[in-house]
């Protein structure tokens, strides 16, 4: 037998509150009181935080209860091991003595076990003829009875928050992986609603999910994103449904109205402004009066100014290919498919098509839908109707209008507008109709 530390019935250490409790608890255990150790200690183990043990901790009441002979414990019988700190260490994976004696302390602090040590601090047991065990004295067990049913309640309620920390964990998984979904799939099918904004609006929740949070901080995340979840999955199920009422509505981008005055995003009911944004371009002839060179670099960024945030580092577009680059940025944060890019490249040419995204770009608080929008302009592109030169002059044209009101800029944008109107006049000899004139801003003949 090896020497302890203690020389009083308590180990000579500073007593505690705790390791008082203890020492009721364990004088109270009931004596018909029977519990099987190992699942007793699967307990502890699982409330291992809400008890304040250690890893190292449980490791060495691992070890001293296998120093106990019998798997069963009972309230009656005696429940003190005396093992010498070479057998814990050996038992213990060969923890130094020093970090032994810091986690046996732990031990007696958690109120997992009593010190029972011996007047000369040694560690032993006193038998009697017959052999029976009088007295012993080293590390006494009964609380792990004692506090049996404590010890299950504890771990069935860690258990339980696990439980609903994963479940929780599994909502937010599948929310994400649907809203994501059901957005590529409204942008695609040119859903007209705006993607943009709940795009913007799932990015908001999702940034709001720590890398370490409490259930309930997630449980609120949760509800809040399946609230965007069910916004967009009534917008898709509205859409389809006056598709198979009028398919002829929606193709000419019918919008869905969303019934709830506070949704995440906007409900649709047209595609803006087509008189201001894009230009009144239902008759042909309109168009063919137009000239058919191509608009100048200049003039177009004099009329979509916007477009120079979307260039890194801020610098200036310097040719159409850094332009086209620039649309390329501005597409998806318009929630404009590239199905419907695609297309409009299709009809329009590339270069015309990143004008009218710029367009569309330099107006979109003023367009409900810009995938919408654009896909109507695509569709006229493709019978002969559409031209981007009624899109730029009326920008110019408002441009020109705000600069006056504010009194800043008004010369530079007349300039811009008449060097645009120049083009016009040298390259188009045809007379223009009333409804064209008034698409470019000027008063018609004889008004």
């Amino acid at each position: 037998m090896e020497s302890g530390y203690a020389t009083t019935p308590f180990g000579g250490r500073p007593m505690t509150l705790g390791m008082i409790s203890s020492q009721v608890t364990a004088r109270a255990v009931p004596k018909d009181a029977t519990v099987h150790k190992w699942h007793v200690f699967q307990d502890i183990k699982d409330a291992r935080i809400a008890l304040g043990a250690t890893d190292r901790a449980l490791a060495i009441l691992d070890a001293l209860l296998s120093f106990h002979p019998d798997t069963a414990l009972y309230g009656d019988s005696e429940l003190v091991v005396w093992p010498s700190n070479e057998q814990l260490i050996r038992r213990a994976n060969g923890m130094p003595p020093t970090t032994l004696r810091r986690h046996l302390a732990v031990l007696v602090e958690c109120g997992l076990i009593i010190r029972r040590d011996s007047p000369n601090g040694k560690r032993f047991a006193r038998k009697g003829q017959a052999g029976e065990i009088e007295q012993a004295y080293g590390f006494d067990i009964s609380p792990i009875v004692a506090r049996a049913e404590e010890f299950k309640d504890l771990a069935d309620a860690v258990r339980s928050e696990k439980k609903a920390f994963r479940l929780v964990k599994e909502r937010l998984t599948i929310c994400r992986r649907d809203i994501v979904k059901m957005i590529d799939t409204g942008i695609e099918e040119g859903v007209p609603a705006n993607w943009g904004r709940v795009q913007q609006a799932y990015q908001a929740i999702v940034g709001q999910i720590p890398r370490t949070a409490p259930r309930q901080t997630l449980e609120a995340i949760a509800e809040e994103l399946e609230g965007l979840w069910a916004e967009v999955r009534e917008a898709l199920e509205s859409f389809v449904k006056t598709q198979k009422v009028d398919a002829n509505e929606s193709q000419n981008g019918r919008h869905i109205q969303n019934s709830k005055p506070d949704s995440k995003f906007e409900s649709e009911s047209g595609l803006g402004n087509k008189d201001e944004a894009g230009g009144n371009v239902a008759d042909t002839d309109n168009v063919r009066s137009l000239p058919k060179r191509e608009l100048p670099l200049g003039i177009v960024l004099d009329a979509c100014p916007n477009m120079l945030w979307l260039v890194k580092g801020g610098g200036g577009i310097r040719n159409w290919r850094e332009f086209l680059a620039a649309a390329e940025v501005a597409r998806p944060s318009m929630g404009v498919s590239p199905s419907a890019w695609e297309e409009a490249r299709t009809a329009m040419g590339e270069q015309q098509a990143a004008i009218t995204i710029a367009a569309i770009y330099q107006r979109q608080d003023q367009i409900n839908s810009a995938g919408g929008y654009l896909r109507s302009l695509t569709d006229r592109a493709k019978v002969g109707k559409f031209s981007v030169w009624p899109m730029v002059m009326a920008l110019l044209r408002a441009k020109l209008d705000a600069s006056k009101t504010t009194g800043t800029g008004a010369e530079a944008a007349a300039v811009d507008l008449e060097a645009a109107g120049k083009v016009v006049r040298t390259e188009s000899r045809l007379e223009i109709s009333d409804a064209l004139r008034r698409s470019l801003g000027k008063p018609a003949r004889g008004s």
